[in-house]
């Protein structure tokens, strides 16, 4: 690497000469961006407000009648609600094309009231004056706070808006034209043919009115008015998620990548038993300027979701996490890193990001372990009892392992897989068997009879430590033949250069532990009740008390965020890179083939 003769001090000095030039807003864009964003909010509180409160609604359709007019999107009803709501939401995302409509629409309205201003039987109403005071102040807004919307959305979201326009009318309005065939109540509705009623159908998509005297045929009833109404506001609710949506994904890692990262794990490796997981084919890596760190993440529901620490040298970090933040902002993503070490999340603090502790990671010195003593008693019995059962456990690198063992193996991996989807991103490698990763070390467990039940698989953990991917066993094997296989990990260790092993990550550990212990607070007492009793699907509790069994050192991990109000959507990516929510898309056999095409 050409950049490779740079010191970090340089590198440092990089990164706050790019954080100078990405700063270009002032307070006074800043603060018109924001009131142009608290100006939609209010507008779609009243728009919310008045589609349940009548009168208020029959006040803000008068004045939009004859001599009186209203702000800027100030009208009453649900579906201009949701309108301005979905604009207040994509230029608080700093959405370039959501500026551009707005402008596009405010200028227009603005030049319309100024124009009517000059009839002296409108401006002699006081509210005319305010509702042109407000507009003008949003469109001045708009104009100051230019620098603050920048998010780029897809170079196909005005191709793939227009298909969704012209294929969504199509189809809504053939639904409407059924609907109003179904529900015909006209006397004479036989005198009405199909392309009439699909005429009215579209009519009724596109306008709130329509003059039944040029129908004689039709009559439906008012509810199927209404849900052809309704199908209008989702068309175009669709067409403006298309127009604005965020670029979904980028490039997944090169070969050139690979070997890069690879690079960075041989020497920086034992810094985070979660490095190895950067190498994930689905993900993408941004490089520091030296090339002697890196971020590895994945773009999930308009998430930049990273996870572990950056790889690499510390020093060279923050050379990694600036141009990061700068693709996040640029394209309008939220930022968001997933199980950090304190010391990562205290560089990424220094770029504007907020902690919130997930958990703790289990990790085993392998010197110190020992199933002797009274606290170890339960385990050494489940232990004892399944080697007396005749069950063996053999370790072997993957490198070791024959190509036709290889997949057998990895087709009982398949069978014994909980669900079809394969879960894990943060602390998952998402693979098995690949020729690549020759240092991971499988565990396979064999019955008295030789017939394989279950399979443990660790990743390289820097040279001499293991960090947990994948577990998978046989239903009808003997209870507790996990922890008889990672016991014999540990106490077989120093046959493979051993010496740390990371297990399962234990999340709310804290509260588990602290929320038993005898004069615990009411408030702690109620949070560990909560996570019990939805540890009855995500088996949060359990995870916890099967790591606490080997008597691990707890390491604290975090997650990092830029706002509070992201929180929520962070989680549902989350849930949705590790494999618990499921998102239209791609079928899965498509997404591994368009991977692989990458490659």
């Amino acid at each position: 690497m050409g950049d490779a003769r740079f010191t970090a001090e340089q590198e440092q000095e990089h990164t706050v000469r790019s954080q100078g030039g990405a700063r270009r807003s002032s307070r006074a864009s800043r603060r018109a961006a924001a009131f142009a964003v608290w100006y939609l909010r209010a507008v779609t509180f009243i728009n919310f407000l008045s589609a349940v409160w009548v009168s208020l609604a029959q006040d803000v359709r008068r004045h939009n009648q004859q001599n009186l007019f209203t702000p800027y999107l100030l009208t009453a009803g649900f579906a201009s609600g949701v309108f301005t709501m979905f604009l207040a939401v994509t230029m608080r995302r700093r959405k370039r094309a959501a500026w551009i409509l707005n402008l596009a629409l405010c200028g227009p309205f603005l030049l319309l009231f100024a124009f009517a201003m000059a009839f002296p039987e409108i401006r002699q109403y006081a509210q005319n004056w305010i509702s042109l005071v407000l507009t003008a102040a949003f469109a001045v807004s708009l104009l100051v706070g230019w620098r603050e919307f920048y998010a780029k959305g897809d170079r196909s979201n005005p191709r793939l808006a227009a298909v969704v326009a012209v294929g969504g009318l199509l189809v809504s309005s053939l639904l409407a034209a059924l609907l109003v065939t179904v529900t015909n109540t006209a006397q004479d509705a036989h005198r009405s043919t199909f392309p009439e009623r699909w005429r009215y159908g579209t009519l009724r998509l596109v306008s709130v009115t329509v003059d039944d005297s040029h129908y004689p045929g039709i009559a439906p009833p008012n509810w199927v008015n209404v849900t052809i109404n309704v199908f209008s506001t989702l068309l175009v609710l669709a067409v403006l998620y298309a127009a604005f949506r965020s670029r979904r994904a980028v490039d997944p890692i090169t070969e050139d990548d690979e070997k890069r990262l690879r690079a960075l794990l041989d020497k920086h490796g034992d810094r985070d038993s979660l490095g190895y997981f950067a190498l994930r084919r689905e993900k993408s890596v941004i490089w520091s300027p030296t090339g002697k760190a890196a971020i590895a993440y994945r773009v999930v529901g308009g998430v930049s979701l990273a996870s572990g620490d950056p790889l690499g040298d510390p020093e060279a970090w923050p050379g990694a996490i600036e141009p990061w933040l700068a693709e996040a902002r640029a394209h309008g993503w939220i930022p968001a890193v997933m199980g950090a070490s304190e010391e990562a999340g205290t560089v990424y603090a220094r770029h504007g990001l907020d902690a919130l502790e997930l958990g703790d990671e289990a990790i085993v010195d392998v010197g110190e372990f020992t199933i002797e003593g009274r606290a170890m008693r339960t385990v050494r019995q489940a232990y004892n009892r399944v080697r007396r059962a005749g069950y063996t456990v053999r370790i072997r690198r993957h490198e070791d392992i024959p190509a036709e063992e290889m997949a057998a193996l990895l087709e009982k991996a398949d069978d014994w897989r909980d669900g079809a989807t394969e879960r894990g991103f943060s602390m998952a490698l998402g693979r098995l068997g690949d020729p690549e990763d020759g240092q991971c070390v499988m565990l396979e467990c064999t019955d008295a009879a030789g017939e394989l039940r279950a399979l443990l698989s660790f990743v390289p953990w820097g040279p001499h430590g293991l960090s947990l991917d994948l577990m998978r066993r046989d239903r009808d094997s003997e209870n507790g033949l996990m922890e008889f296989m990672v016991i014999e990990l540990l106490r077989r260790a120093r046959e493979i250069g051993i010496t740390q092993v990371s297990l399962n990550f234990a999340m709310f550990r804290s509260v588990f532990e602290r929320g038993a212990r005898l004069g615990a607070g009411p408030v702690l007492r109620l949070w560990r009740s909560l996570l019990s009793f939805f540890s009855r699907w995500w088996q949060i509790e359990s995870l916890y008390r099967a790591n606490a069994k080997y008597r691990p050192i707890w390491e604290p991990r975090f997650l990092l965020f830029e706002k509070s109000a992201d929180l929520l959507r962070i989680g549902a990516s989350s849930a949705r890179a590790e494999g618990f929510l499921e998102a239209p898309g791609l079928p899965k056999w498509l997404h591994r083939r368009h991977l692989q095409s990458h490659r």
